[in-house]
């Protein structure tokens, strides 16, 4: 009798404990400082990872990236090639945006299609030129048609695509939207102080689960060492791009740790060989002495890539000799990186004119990338070495992006960083060379017609083959200077679990307390 009563009381305790056994409520706040604020929160109509740490954790994409780089059902609970021009994505059913409104097919067809309506010019849509339209054969199914084979659709669809509720959308303007997001993602936007913070709360009902964590909060913190210096008395957990001179004081400090990983991001130097209008239409050559190949050449030929590594980044860069790494699909390892000659480089300065040098400005951001302004102050250097006398002019993150980047006026040459994690050669080569493609300011047709073909061709094999004779034009011409494949410092309080990503994503989710699970 007393066994059996001891039973029931258990039973009744462990009914009554079920649900706070079942998951842990969200606790905890969590800080972390990125080099610069996002210019804008609207998900489809910008290119920058400021922007996307932020809005992946407020919206959800149909695919997602695990830890070590696996596309993952998301949104999308399966998904399949019907054809070769037709994918088919099953959603999820139950999810909620945080306004309430449902998560369907609709949804998807609606946020798709924004992304590539002509009218709005959203900076997201070149990457989905070959969408046909969308269609929706049931509540939960949608099927994407594209004119022609698109291979790399699960890659963007991983990374863009943010889906968005129609309802909020259509009743809201552009600038609404650029500053009150509203999502399905693990958490719910709460306010967004310009240039000081951008407060998220727990998405408790999110489809994956409520994340450990209560509150999360990105500041933008443009130097590096005052970054660092949040991190030390303890005014944010966790930092980006810590100089590598500042990480053994992080590693000494016994409240602190420090999180590498190889970033997908390679920085390199924009070179203007041709001059597009705000439409970005072709205009003609760039009007300057880069829109000379010997001139490009000789700014490849005048630069030491290693020395800037070992003296200002400390180690923490993996040498290019493009813009891929080795980790992308195109990759070709038999194309090197250039090594230093100053002498030819002086030869072919002088064979395109200018036998007693040539003066040219270097446009860099301040605080955006790890360094980036002591790195084009060393490369400037090299340069005016060589007979390119270099002046180095720096701009703050949202400037440089919004009124040069986008509009075509960081001539001649300029720093920037690409974090191409859709990990294939088309998502670099297309946006950032390709005639009339938004950041482009190069114009090759041979180049343009053999990333059309592999962008639509299926055959791994022969992709391969295509991006290779693509690249080697791109080397040959100039096109650009690589610099190197950037590692990714991040500087972290104990109190927290993080873990740095070769993605460069800051996944709420993948947070935690250190005395949570996660």
């Amino acid at each position: 009798m007393r066994r059996t009563l001891f039973l029931l009381v258990l039973g009744a305790l462990l009914v009554l404990a079920g649900p706070l056994l079942a998951a842990a409520q969200p606790a905890g706040r969590v800080v972390i400082a990125q080099g610069v604020d996002p210019t804008t929160l609207d998900p489809h109509n910008h290119e920058e990872s400021p922007a996307y740490n932020v809005l992946l954790n407020l919206y959800d994409t149909l695919l997602f990236r695990d830890k070590d780089l696996k596309i993952i059902p998301w949104l999308a609970e399966s998904w399949r090639a019907v054809n070769p021009t037709t994918w088919e994505f099953k959603i999820r059913k139950g999810v909620k945006f945080h306004n309430g409104e449902e998560v369907d097919a609709d949804a998807v067809k609606f946020s798709l299609e924004r992304i590539i309506a002509p009218e709005l010019k959203m900076r997201q849509a070149p990457n989905f030129t070959l969408i046909d339209k969308i269609e929706t054969p049931d509540k939960y199914t949608v099927r994407v048609v594209t004119k022609k084979p698109f291979p790399t659709l699960e890659n963007q669809l991983a990374l863009r695509g943010a889906i968005v509720p129609p309802k909020y959308f259509r009743e809201k303007d552009g600038p609404t939207l650029a500053k009150t997001p509203i999502g399905s993602g693990p958490f719910k936007f709460v306010r967004w102080a310009k240039d000081e913070a951008i407060t998220m709360e727990a998405n408790e009902s999110w489809w994956g689960g409520a994340p450990k964590i209560k509150t999360l909060v990105i500041r933008p913190i443009p130097e590096h060492t005052t970054r660092v210096a949040a991190l030390q008395t303890g005014e944010v957990d966790v930092v980006t791009n810590v100089p590598p001179h500042l990480v053994k004081q992080v590693e000494d400090n016994a409240k602190l740790y420090v999180s590498k990983a190889p970033s997908v991001r390679v920085i390199f130097l924009w070179v203007y060989t041709h001059q597009y209008d705000k439409e970005h239409k072709l205009v003609g050559p760039y009007n300057g002495p880069t829109k000379d190949k010997r001139v490009r050449q000789a700014l490849n030929y005048a630069v030491n890539i290693d020395e800037v590594i070992k003296n200002v980044l400390e180690g923490n860069g993996i040498r290019v000799g493009t813009v891929l790494t080795s980790k992308h699909f195109g990759f070709d390892p038999k194309i090197q990186p250039i090594k230093q000659d100053v002498a030819k480089a002086k030869q072919l300065l002088a064979e395109a004119g200018y036998p007693n040098g040539v003066d040219l400005v270097l446009n860099s951001p301040d605080g955006r990338y790890l360094k980036d302004k002591e790195v084009s102050e060393a490369i400037g250097g090299q340069l005016s070495k060589a007979g390119i006398r270099t002046t180095v002019k720096t701009h703050e993150w949202g400037t440089y992006l919004n009124q040069m980047t986008y509009v075509h006026g960081a001539g001649p040459i300029a720093l920037i960083g690409w974090g191409n994690t859709t990990w294939d050669a088309d998502g670099t080569l297309t946006p950032l060379f390709q005639t009339g493609k938004l950041l482009s300011n190069y114009h090759n047709e041979q180049f343009d017609s053999l990333i059309n073909e592999a962008a639509t061709t299926v055959d791994p094999k022969a992709r391969l083959g295509l991006y290779s004779k693509a690249l080697q034009i791109w080397v040959d011409d100039g096109a650009s200077i690589p610099l190197y494949q950037q590692m990714d410092i991040y500087g972290v309080s104990k109190r927290v679990k993080f873990q740095a990503l070769s993605s460069e994503q800051l996944v709420g989710p993948w947070i935690c307390l250190a005395d949570q699970k996660c």
